[in-house]
Protein backbone atom coordinates (compact mmCIF):
# COMPACT_ATOMS: atom_id res chain seq x y z
CA UNK A 1 0.00 0.00 0.00
CA UNK A 2 1.25 3.64 -0.66
CA UNK A 3 -0.04 6.68 0.12
CA UNK A 4 -1.80 8.86 -2.58
CA UNK A 5 -0.68 12.53 -2.25
CA UNK A 6 -2.00 14.99 -4.37
CA UNK A 7 -0.46 18.26 -4.81
CA UNK A 8 -3.40 19.73 -6.57
CA UNK A 9 -6.75 19.46 -8.56
CA UNK A 10 -7.48 21.47 -11.87
CA UNK A 11 -11.45 21.54 -13.39
CA UNK A 12 -12.00 23.00 -16.26
CA UNK A 13 -15.29 22.87 -18.60
CA UNK A 14 -15.85 24.08 -22.19
CA UNK A 15 -19.31 25.33 -23.28
CA UNK A 16 -19.31 24.91 -27.19
CA UNK A 17 -22.66 27.08 -28.89
CA UNK A 18 -21.11 26.52 -32.60
CA UNK A 19 -18.16 25.08 -34.58
CA UNK A 20 -18.56 28.11 -37.41
CA UNK A 21 -22.25 26.85 -38.15
CA UNK A 22 -25.80 27.67 -36.72
CA UNK A 23 -25.31 28.08 -32.75
CA UNK A 24 -27.22 25.49 -30.86
CA UNK A 25 -29.69 25.79 -28.24
CA UNK A 26 -28.17 24.04 -25.19
CA UNK A 27 -24.16 24.37 -25.71
CA UNK A 28 -21.96 21.01 -25.39
CA UNK A 29 -20.08 20.93 -22.41
CA UNK A 30 -16.87 19.24 -22.08
CA UNK A 31 -15.11 19.07 -18.60
CA UNK A 32 -11.69 17.64 -17.01
CA UNK A 33 -10.38 16.89 -14.07
CA UNK A 34 -7.26 16.71 -13.31
CA UNK A 35 -5.10 15.53 -10.33
CA UNK A 36 -1.42 16.16 -9.80
CA UNK A 37 -0.31 12.87 -7.67
CA UNK A 38 2.98 12.00 -6.49
CA UNK A 39 4.60 8.96 -7.75
CA UNK A 40 5.29 6.80 -5.27
CA UNK A 41 7.42 4.38 -8.09
CA UNK A 42 9.67 7.70 -9.80
CA UNK A 43 13.02 7.29 -9.89
CA UNK A 44 13.38 2.99 -9.74
CA UNK A 45 12.12 0.66 -11.24
CA UNK A 46 9.85 -1.78 -8.78
CA UNK A 47 8.46 -5.32 -10.38
CA UNK A 48 4.79 -5.33 -8.60
CA UNK A 49 3.46 -1.87 -8.93
CA UNK A 50 -0.56 -3.34 -9.40
CA UNK A 51 -1.43 -2.65 -5.62
CA UNK A 52 -1.61 0.46 -6.37
CA UNK A 53 -4.67 1.00 -8.64
CA UNK A 54 -6.51 -0.15 -5.53
CA UNK A 55 -5.08 2.66 -3.36
CA UNK A 56 -5.81 4.99 -6.21
CA UNK A 57 -9.59 4.30 -6.33
CA UNK A 58 -10.77 6.62 -3.97
CA UNK A 59 -8.85 9.39 -5.59
CA UNK A 60 -10.71 7.88 -9.20
CA UNK A 61 -14.33 8.20 -7.44
CA UNK A 62 -13.08 11.63 -6.14
CA UNK A 63 -12.53 13.00 -9.24
CA UNK A 64 -15.58 11.46 -10.93
CA UNK A 65 -17.59 13.56 -8.45
CA UNK A 66 -16.16 16.91 -9.56
CA UNK A 67 -16.15 16.59 -12.62
CA UNK A 68 -19.82 15.43 -12.01
CA UNK A 69 -20.52 18.37 -10.24
CA UNK A 70 -18.60 20.67 -12.92
CA UNK A 71 -21.44 19.58 -15.40
CA UNK A 72 -24.21 20.48 -13.03
CA UNK A 73 -24.12 17.97 -10.64
CA UNK A 74 -26.78 15.35 -12.25
CA UNK A 75 -25.23 12.29 -13.97
CA UNK A 76 -28.16 12.01 -16.14
CA UNK A 77 -26.41 14.55 -18.29
CA UNK A 78 -23.53 12.63 -19.25
CA UNK A 79 -22.96 11.03 -22.52
CA UNK A 80 -19.05 10.75 -23.32
CA UNK A 81 -16.14 9.81 -21.00
CA UNK A 82 -12.31 9.05 -21.37
CA UNK A 83 -9.84 9.21 -19.33
CA UNK A 84 -5.72 9.39 -19.65
CA UNK A 85 -2.17 9.81 -17.67
CA UNK A 86 0.98 11.95 -17.50
CA UNK A 87 3.71 10.88 -16.08
CA UNK A 88 6.57 12.86 -15.38
CA UNK A 89 10.55 11.40 -16.59
CA UNK A 90 11.59 10.20 -13.73
CA UNK A 91 8.90 7.20 -14.24
CA UNK A 92 7.53 5.09 -16.93
CA UNK A 93 4.30 4.38 -19.52
CA UNK A 94 3.23 1.28 -16.98
CA UNK A 95 3.11 3.56 -13.91
CA UNK A 96 0.21 5.68 -16.27
CA UNK A 97 -1.75 2.13 -16.93
CA UNK A 98 -1.81 2.15 -13.12
CA UNK A 99 -5.03 4.77 -13.93
CA UNK A 100 -7.28 2.42 -16.36
CA UNK A 101 -9.21 0.26 -13.56
CA UNK A 102 -9.65 3.44 -11.28
CA UNK A 103 -10.21 6.06 -13.15
CA UNK A 104 -12.74 4.06 -15.36
CA UNK A 105 -14.52 2.40 -13.13
CA UNK A 106 -15.14 5.14 -10.59
CA UNK A 107 -16.56 7.60 -13.69
CA UNK A 108 -18.91 3.97 -15.15
CA UNK A 109 -19.55 3.29 -10.83
CA UNK A 110 -20.80 7.07 -10.38
CA UNK A 111 -22.77 7.26 -14.01
CA UNK A 112 -24.84 4.24 -13.58
CA UNK A 113 -25.57 1.73 -16.32
CA UNK A 114 -22.87 2.76 -18.47
CA UNK A 115 -21.57 -0.09 -20.41
CA UNK A 116 -18.89 1.05 -22.77
CA UNK A 117 -15.43 0.75 -22.20
CA UNK A 118 -13.40 4.27 -21.16
CA UNK A 119 -11.06 5.18 -23.92
CA UNK A 120 -7.67 5.76 -22.81
CA UNK A 121 -4.19 7.24 -23.40
CA UNK A 122 -1.40 7.88 -21.58
CA UNK A 123 2.45 9.39 -22.01
CA UNK A 124 5.69 10.24 -19.97
CA UNK A 125 6.24 14.45 -20.09
CA UNK A 126 7.64 17.33 -18.47
CA UNK A 127 5.94 20.27 -17.15
CA UNK A 128 3.43 21.75 -18.98
CA UNK A 129 2.65 18.69 -21.23
CA UNK A 130 -0.47 18.49 -23.10
CA UNK A 131 -2.51 15.32 -23.99
CA UNK A 132 -5.74 14.63 -25.86
CA UNK A 133 -8.22 12.42 -23.63
CA UNK A 134 -10.30 10.44 -26.09
CA UNK A 135 -13.96 10.36 -26.12
CA UNK A 136 -16.79 7.97 -26.63
CA UNK A 137 -20.56 7.69 -25.88
CA UNK A 138 -21.37 5.70 -22.54
CA UNK A 139 -23.17 3.31 -23.48
CA UNK A 140 -21.85 2.03 -27.54
CA UNK A 141 -17.90 3.04 -28.33
CA UNK A 142 -19.53 3.38 -31.72
CA UNK A 143 -21.70 6.05 -31.75
CA UNK A 144 -19.53 7.73 -34.24
CA UNK A 145 -21.28 11.28 -33.37
CA UNK A 146 -19.58 11.73 -29.66
CA UNK A 147 -15.88 10.38 -30.63
CA UNK A 148 -13.73 13.76 -29.73
CA UNK A 149 -10.97 14.50 -27.53
CA UNK A 150 -10.60 16.86 -24.79
CA UNK A 151 -6.60 18.39 -24.37
CA UNK A 152 -5.08 18.55 -20.78
CA UNK A 153 -2.47 19.71 -19.18
CA UNK A 154 -1.15 22.07 -16.33
CA UNK A 155 2.15 24.29 -16.66
CA UNK A 156 3.60 23.31 -13.73
CA UNK A 157 2.91 19.45 -14.22
CA UNK A 158 3.86 16.87 -14.04
CA UNK A 159 7.41 17.13 -12.24
CA UNK A 160 10.15 14.47 -12.69
CA UNK A 161 7.96 12.48 -9.78
CA UNK A 162 4.49 13.44 -10.29
CA UNK A 163 1.66 11.94 -12.48
CA UNK A 164 -1.41 13.73 -13.64
CA UNK A 165 -4.14 11.70 -13.85
CA UNK A 166 -7.29 12.97 -16.04
CA UNK A 167 -10.95 12.41 -16.32
CA UNK A 168 -13.18 13.95 -19.24
CA UNK A 169 -16.71 14.17 -19.64
CA UNK A 170 -19.27 15.47 -22.19
CA UNK A 171 -22.83 15.84 -22.25
CA UNK A 172 -23.46 15.60 -25.51
CA UNK A 173 -22.31 14.74 -29.51
CA UNK A 174 -20.06 17.20 -31.27
CA UNK A 175 -21.96 20.24 -31.82
CA UNK A 176 -22.43 19.90 -35.74
CA UNK A 177 -22.02 16.32 -36.14
CA UNK A 178 -23.06 15.36 -39.33
CA UNK A 179 -20.78 12.51 -40.62
CA UNK A 180 -23.00 9.31 -40.29
CA UNK A 181 -23.06 6.40 -38.49
CA UNK A 182 -24.77 4.68 -35.12
CA UNK A 183 -26.85 6.93 -33.62
CA UNK A 184 -27.44 7.26 -29.83
CA UNK A 185 -30.65 7.21 -30.25
CA UNK A 186 -30.38 3.30 -32.11
CA UNK A 187 -28.03 2.35 -29.23
CA UNK A 188 -28.43 -1.42 -28.73
CA UNK A 189 -27.44 -1.77 -24.91
CA UNK A 190 -26.19 -5.22 -25.54
CA UNK A 191 -22.16 -5.23 -25.40
CA UNK A 192 -20.49 -1.56 -25.07
CA UNK A 193 -20.41 -1.45 -28.33
CA UNK A 194 -23.05 -1.07 -30.80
Amino acid sequence: MADVVVRKFVVSVDEIFHEGGPVVGTPLRRASVLAVIENPFAGAYVEDISFFMDDLKPLGLEMARRLIDALGGDPAVVEGYGKGAIVGSAGELEHAALWHNPGGYSMRELLGDARAIVPSTKKVGGPGTRLDVPITHINASYVRSHFDAVEVGIGDAPRANEMVLALAMTTGPRVHARVGGLKASEIKGEDGLR
